[in-house]
């Protein structure tokens, strides 16, 4: 398959983004640790005729010992491409494992290359496959990003706690799989030319949306809909949803580039990332129908949304026994069908009408018959023209507790036969006469994994044998063709059928056999690299299936695919986007004439004097605030100033114009006057002597004289003993700085010939002594120097175009009484001054209060500033954490004390700066919590109710140490109680920490730390005598498949040789205390690795337990299966003992 050129990629979620890694890639770096990769076999690749796909596995062993900041893989091929893995294993300056796919040999390759791939990366979880964490992406990559990535891939944390699977023995295992496709120059492709059709522009994450809005534009009764909805020439499509849509399929229909959603998503109230971020498809359609049927209400086109999507169902429960039957009508826009365990649409169909059985404990009461056996289900009345089926492949997964994508095969038809087998979807109110028979009109795909992917479609517009894709689409592959029923009924050939795949700016033809084979997921076979070898075969699973599905009856579809023309859009409208077509029009030309016209930037005394000290105070101007002038490159200058004489009424034999300069510090001054000869050169000429740099604009100062009656006059002629010097005035009272003017002075005088001058400027009397200083620089730092008055200007080393700052002389003051007596320490505090947000911890979201602060304020300098805010008397109390300006969040880790500098390392995040940090008020001082270990631990007292406890200790201790304070803070059965920590996660116990153990490398973040009183029982066991796991659980049936739930409090128990199960029984009822009735209905199984076998009562528990020293033996348990329907035990949690040793 031919691939386009990837625009640039969707980034959705985490809290993460792809990029390549930061670090320029170097040689490998000499290793402590060697990882090998796997044998040959673990790397296949498929024939040339297929684009090449791989799959690579590196095993590293010894992995907490590299002490190198990044590490490659062995170099693998896919295709004739050379590749390997880039880890950083402590993390490429975050607190993650990142991992990129590198190009091995980019340093050797030929100059303007560039490979591109999707490819995925995994870290494989050694105790459950299933718990892997997989992250599928796309790159072009070239020489400037030879790596692409994760950055976050997965939490260090997570990674190095070896009960997580993920580390076994010191070893991980890193998977990559990479298919490399063709390139096709992106942006050259012009999709109106090729296919007729435009594409939508992607905002960021807006891919599903522009999914969406194809599928919408492409039912032509909906775009008629949308058009006659009634809209003014007043109305703003940022504000008006109808007009920002009808705006969109206007331009949809006759656009002939690809078309932005901006005025759409503001109309939505969506303006910024975040918003985007918090939709999706099915969510988007919903909000988007419902505010369109509002909009229609009173309207020409009201109903219009009911009429093609609405259907209707009737829920029922009918009583087996008796005559009873109550029924409720429900209507639905869309359809969600169960992907999972089902093979395709007809079988989701099936399952959505199972009828559930209500017996035994599930009795339905019905009214007046009191409990009764019944049957409850869901049957059809009506289906809608326009069917819309939302397919979940997104599901919760309750023992990961996070989302999950469902990538399993699921096939579709292209026709859809809802009367199938006498109308079995169908209730008995159902109107038979309508022939529910659905022709497939577009699919809805994602590609990529549950964190983030991209969207696409395909689309038959005009349900003909030729196909649009907007990344979607849908058939079913049989040998020999693509056939269009799912059961042999019809099959309609389609081989050789083309699809138009619209992916957000580009639509493209695609082969239809290879688009729809691809949508339904599941897993693909690779040819094997050695045939004649018994090797297993690779299969990979396919990340891009169909989401969503769109069908249109027969029987409506010529009214559905009706023709909309521009006689259904509104004149407005019309001229409106006539209007912005024109504009448009104008700019590209004004853009494509840029060449012939050079921008001329001229600033006046007038500019100075309005700029400095409000919006700048260094320098002297900010040229993009002053008048600008487009002027062609072949007028002569002389003609230039004319126009400058129109627009200021200032005389062309009374201008004299300044070039500027950019000096070494990096300041721009004026540097000299244009000269006679050179204004009588071309524009173009000009601006070239000014600025060698193509295309760059010409700025020019304007010299103005007035007379006493503040009229212009012709400016005197500059001798080369004169300097021009502009001058400041700074006010220490008033912590003010101003322009006040410029004078010519002589290059051999002395500042003291001025100094009258100086003073009338500022309004001071003539016996006021001033200070004057020279503003040099402020880039990196601040350079104002007094100037010598003994010294004359050349002496001084002033020149044209230099600043000279004056103020009031200290002599007659005492400077403690102003912050910033001088100009020099103003100008420091204006450059360096930083207005921080400071928000509390518990409410991140809200600013408490606001402080200027310097950048170079210490580390004290801050927390003191932050403790007088608060009213508080000692500063170590406060801490401080820094602000991810990514996920706008404040970060993981707080700032230790005195962890930092200055103001600017807080808040410096990569290469973006913050203005906000948050704040915690500490009961100790920070430096004394920072030697202490905080560990939450639960204490459960056999016959009491469960006390939470947060424990300070310092991080040299031991379990032994919580232990034994833990004795002194709760109530035990007897003094001599012996107690244990244990580790519980989901209901599990999964360690018992030895007393010995150190508390500065246990978490309790992701698992609960549990203490309690050992039994005497366990205190002796005899030589046969087992300990087990006992856990609660029930079973839960989701989509045909018998999943195992723990819940409750798992617990300890010693079984005896030859002890059945009814001893076993009684003793558990006694420890729980659980009524004799309840008791009677609880089963028991042994299970392993979540498979149960139920045990009789003269079953003999010990057989049925392997050795305690095994890996693994939490998922080897005594389970207890009953209904979780007891209340939740009330923790203490209010009652929080915080202990503290020193």
């Amino acid at each position: 398959m031919t691939i386009m050129t990837p625009a640039p990629v969707d980034r959705q979620g985490d809290e993460e983004m792809l990029v390549p890694h930061s670090d320029v890639a170097d040689d490998n770096q000499p290793m402590e640790v060697v990882a090998s990769a796997e044998p040959a076999n673990a790397l296949e690749n498929p024939p040339a005729e297929d684009p090449p796909t791989s799959r690579f596995t590196w095993k590293i062993e010894n992995f907490t010992r590299l002490n190198i900041k990044k590490h490659y893989s062995e170099v693998f091929f896919v295709g004739e491409h050379k590749w390997r893995i880039l880890i950083f294993p402590k993390g490429n300056n975050v607190d993650y494992l990142s991992m990129y796919l590198d190009v091995a040999d980019s340093s050797s390759l030929p100059y303007g290359w560039s490979r591109y791939a999707q490819f995925s990366l995994a870290v494989v979880n050694l105790v459950h496959n299933k718990y892997s964490v997989r992250k599928d992406t796309q790159h072009q990559f070239n020489a400037r990003e030879s790596d692409w990535g994760f950055t976050s891939f997965m939490a260090l944390s997570e990674l190095y706690d070896p009960s997580r699977g993920y580390l076994v023995n010191d070893t991980i295992i890193i998977e990559a799989e990479v298919a490399v496709r063709k390139i096709v120059d992106y942006w050259s492709y012009d999709s109106k030319k090729e296919t007729g059709f435009v594409g939508l522009k992607n905002q960021g994450a807006t891919c599903y949306m522009n999914s969406l809005l194809q599928t919408l534009f492409h039912i032509p009764y909906f775009r008629k809909a949308v058009y006659h909805m009634p809209t003014t020439e007043n109305d703003m499509p940022s504000a008006s949803i109808p007009l920002a849509l009808q705006s969109l399929f206007y331009k949809l229909q006759y656009s002939d580039g690809s078309v932005a959603t901006k005025e759409l998503t503001k109309s939505f109230g969506w303006d910024t990332y975040d918003s985007f971020m918090q939709h999706d498809v099915q969510e988007l359609n919903r909000v988007l129908c419902e505010k369109l049927e509002d909009k229609m209400k009173g309207t020409v086109v009201e109903g219009t949304i009911q009429k093609l999507f609405e259907g209707h169902h009737m829920n029922y429960i009918e009583c087996v026994n008796v005559d009873y039957k109550s029924t409720r009508k429900e209507s639905f826009y869309d359809l969600q069908l169960d992907v999972k365990g089902c093979r395709d649409v007809y079988a989701s169909f099936d399952k959505y009408v199972e009828v559930e059985k209500l017996d035994g404990d599930n009795k339905y009461h019905a009214e007046q018959y009191g409990l009764q056996d019944a049957r409850k289900g869901v049957l059809f009345i009506d289906f809608p023209p326009v069917l819309q089926l939302q397919l979940k492949r997104f599901e919760y997964d309750f023992m990961r507790d996070t989302m999950v994508k469902i990538n399993d095969r699921y096939e579709f038809p292209l026709e859809l036969d809802l009367d199938r087998e006498n109308g079995k979807y169908l209730s008995p109110d159902a109107d038979r006469s309508v022939r529910n028979l659905y022709t497939l009109h577009s699919v809805l795909v994602h590609s990529g994994g549950v964190h983030g992917g991209h969207y696409y479609a395909y689309i038959r517009p005009t349900l003909s044998e030729q196909w649009v894709e907007e990344d979607r689409l849908a058939l079913r592959v049989e040998s020999g063709g693509i056939k269009m029923g799912m059961d042999g009924d019809n099959q309609m050939e389609i081989e050789g059928m083309e699809a138009f795949k619209f992916d957000d700016e580009r639509v493209t033809k695609e082969d239809m056999k290879r688009a729809l084979d691809e949508q339904y997921g599941g897993e693909e076979e690779l040819p094997q690299t050695n045939p004649g070898f018994n090797n297993t075969p690779f299969k990979f699973t396919k990340y891009s299936n169909a989401y969503m599905l769109v069908y249109i009856r027969e029987t409506d579809k010529d009214k559905i695919l009706c023709n909309v023309d521009e006689k259904d859009i509104a004149e407005h409208l019309r001229e409106r986007l006539n209007r912005e077509q024109e504009e448009k029009e104008f700019k590209k030309k004004e853009k494509a004439e840029a060449h012939l016209y050079t921008i001329i930037k001229v600033a006046r005394d007038e500019d100075l004097s309005e700029q400095i000290g409000k919006d700048i105070y260094f320098d002297l101007v900010d040229h993009d605030k002053v008048k600008s002038f487009r002027i062609q490159k072949q007028m002569p200058f002389n003609l230039f100033k004319e126009e400058v004489a129109k627009e200021f009424g200032i005389p062309v034999q009374m201008q004299r114009f300044w070039l500027w300069a950019k000096r070494q510090n990096h300041t721009y001054r004026p540097n000299r006057p244009l000269t006679a000869l050179e204004e009588t050169q071309t524009v173009g000429q000009l601006r070239e002597v000014s600025n060698k740099v193509q295309n760059a604009e010409l700025k020019l100062l304007l010299e103005v004289e007035l007379d006493h009656d503040l009229r212009p006059i012709a400016p005197p002629e500059k001798t080369k003993d004169e300097i021009l010097l502009f001058f400041k005035h700074y006010d220490f009272v008033k912590e003010e700085l101003r322009y006040v003017g410029r004078l010519f002075v002589k290059a051999n005088g002395k500042p003291g010939e001025i100094l009258g001058q100086l003073k009338k400027m500022a309004g001071y009397a003539a016996e006021e002594e001033i200070e004057l200083f020279e503003e040099i620089k402020f880039e990196p730092t601040v350079m104002c120097e007094p100037i010598d008055p003994k010294l004359t200007f050349r002496g001084s080393q002033l020149e044209d175009g230099d600043i000279v700052c004056f103020q009031k002389s200290l002599l007659s003051e005492t400077p403690e009484r102003y912050r910033y007596a001088r100009v020099p320490s103003f100008l420091d505090y204006v450059q360096n001054r930083q207005v921080v947000h400071f928000r509390s911890l518990e409410r991140p979201k809200e600013d408490e209060f606001c402080l200027e602060l310097s950048r170079h304020h210490t580390y004290d300098d801050v927390v003191e500033r932050v403790s007088r805010q608060l009213g508080l008397d000692d500063p170590s109390k406060i801490r401080l954490t820094s602000h991810n300006c990514y996920s706008q969040q404040p970060k993981p880790q707080p700032i230790k004390y005195r962890g930092v500098d200055h103001l600017t390392d807080m808040l410096v995040h990569y290469n973006q700066t913050s203005d906000i940090l948050y704040y915690e008020v500490l009961d100790i001082p920070l430096p004394e919590l920072q030697g202490l270990k905080t560990l939450k631990v639960a204490f459960h007292h056999a016959s009491k109710d469960e006390v939470t406890i947060h424990t300070r200790l310092p991080k040299h201790s031991t379990v032994g140490d919580v232990l034994n304070d833990l004795k002194t803070k709760v109530e035990l059965s007897h003094p001599d109680a012996e107690l244990r920590l244990l580790e519980v996660f989901y209901h599990k116990i999964y360690k018992i920490f030895p007393p010995n153990e150190k508390i500065e490398n246990i978490n309790d973040q992701y698992w609960t730390l549990r203490a309690e009183e050992i039994p005497e029982e366990e205190k002796n066991l005899g030589p046969h005598d087992r300990l087990i796991h006992v856990y609660h659980f029930t079973k839960e049936t989701a989509q045909n498949q018998t999943q195992i739930q723990n819940f409750g409090e798992p617990f300890f128990l010693v079984i005896h040789e030859g002890e059945t199960l009814a001893d076993v029984k009684g003793r558990i009822q006694k420890k729980l205390q659980v009524p004799d009735e309840e008791f009677s209905k609880w089963k028991f199984a042994f299970l392993s690795l979540g498979r149960p076998e139920y045990l009789q009562d003269t079953d003999v528990v010990s057989s049925r337990f392997q050795r305690r020293d095994v890996y693994g033996a939490w998922e080897q348990y005594l389970g207890l299966e009953h209904p979780d329907t007891s209340p939740k035990r009330i923790h203490m949690s209010n009652q929080v003992i915080v202990m503290k040793l020193i």
